[in-house]
């Protein structure tokens, strides 16, 4: 879920606006779940939320999953990139019309869509990414209990402040959004009461489920403002949960360590020390969502005639969060609090320690 338009991604050779056939129809699948095609005459489709596929989070990484489904599975592929809410329903019915056998649609903002789309093609398959609301045959949810990621980097967090103050915002006040921000807050409580520490959480009360949102997923403008109030209230790292406008963020913590404040952000979703043109060296990890690797997946499955409409829920367990490298800040980190860190996941893995969010999806 980071300004709206960063660098092309020419080499994936993206769409424009609705849907654009990269190939040609196969045909639907049968009745039992199972496909009457060979992998090359299958065909995965995709359609992005409003925030594009350059977003350098979900929708990014999703489309990924779908270009390795085709490298690897030999499928055909099409894609429709919506610049609007507007946009949604004239490109997944134009993914339906075009013969996609499967189409993967990303974020929650495509839900009642999607829903919608599927009732009305009951024998095409679809995939939803961050969403769990549509209880349909033909419809599987792609979902993530990023909590427990969260939870890690919270506690990570709490280890390398100097403040003593870390802070997290959203863009939306949305069990997406919220159910990092549990977490985190959640990983600073247990760092807390395991090192007898007094780490403050600035942007985000569990208990009450008040915090600080933008109202946005573009904003950036705001981002930067609410992540510089955060700083100037003592904050030395910021997550911010907010898709693109999350650039805020970045450019907030640059304009503040250039200023001589010592100041880090966890990115979410994907690694930003990779897909960030500027501030990585600032990036203390991220918490991720391994959205190429899920929808590479479910994209496989159902072209090998495998679909079914269970939900997939990413874990530490079973690889579908977790957290990024630390990369430039491995000295930050040290030895001693990476093992706390790995120590701790695994202790979540085994059921040892509990990470719980009422926004968080049931396994």
């Amino acid at each position: 879920m980071t300004t709206r338009r960063f660098r092309a991604l020419g080499a994936l050779g993206l769409a424009g606006v609705t849907g654009l056939v990269l190939a040609g129809c196969g045909s639907a699948p049968d009745s039992s779940g199972g496909s009457s095609q060979q992998a090359s005459d299958f065909k995965g489709c995709i359609v992005s939320d409003d925030g594009g596929f350059q977003d350098r989070s979900f929708n990014q990484s999703s489309y990924e999953g779908l270009k390795a489904a085709e490298e690897h599975k030999g499928i055909q592929v099409s894609q429709a990139e919506s610049q609007s809410e507007t946009e949604f329903e004239p490109n997944l019915t134009s993914m339906t019309q075009q013969g996609c056998n499967l189409t993967v649609s990303v974020g929650f903002l495509l839900a009642d869509t999607t829903k919608k789309v599927a009732a009305a093609n009951p024998d095409k398959h679809f995939a939803i990414v961050d969403d769990n609301s549509i209880t349909a045959d033909n419809v599987k949810p792609i979902v993530y209990n990023t909590a427990e990621a969260a939870f890690l980097a919270g506690y990570l967090a709490a280890g390398t402040t100097r403040t003593g103050k870390v802070a997290t915002y959203g863009g939306m006040d949305i069990p997406t959004v919220t159910v990092f921000m549990d977490g985190f807050a959640d990983g600073v409580k247990y760092y807390n009461e395991k090192n007898k520490k007094d780490v403050k959480v600035l942007g985000w009360n569990k208990d009450s489920q008040n915090g600080t949102f933008l109202s946005s997923f573009q904003d950036s403008s705001k981002a930067k403002t609410v992540t510089q109030n955060l700083i100037g209230d003592g904050a030395d790292v910021v997550l911010p949960v907010a898709g693109q406008a999350a650039q805020g963020t970045v450019d907030a913590v640059s304009e503040a360590n250039k200023g001589g404040d010592e100041v880090r952000l966890i990115w979410p979703d994907t690694d930003g020390y990779e897909s960030l043109d500027s501030g990585k060296e600032y990036v203390l990890t991220s918490v991720l969502k391994e959205m190429s690797k899920s929808v590479e997946e479910v994209v496989t499955q159902a072209a090998d005639g495998t679909f079914d409409h269970t939900q997939y829920v990413g874990t530490l367990e079973n690889g579908g969060v977790g957290l990024a490298p630390y990369h430039d800040q491995e000295d930050a980190v040290g030895e001693d609090l990476d093992k706390q860190v790995q120590q701790l996941k695994q202790d979540v893995i085994d059921g040892k320690v509990t990470v719980e969010s009422k926004s968080a999806p049931k396994s």
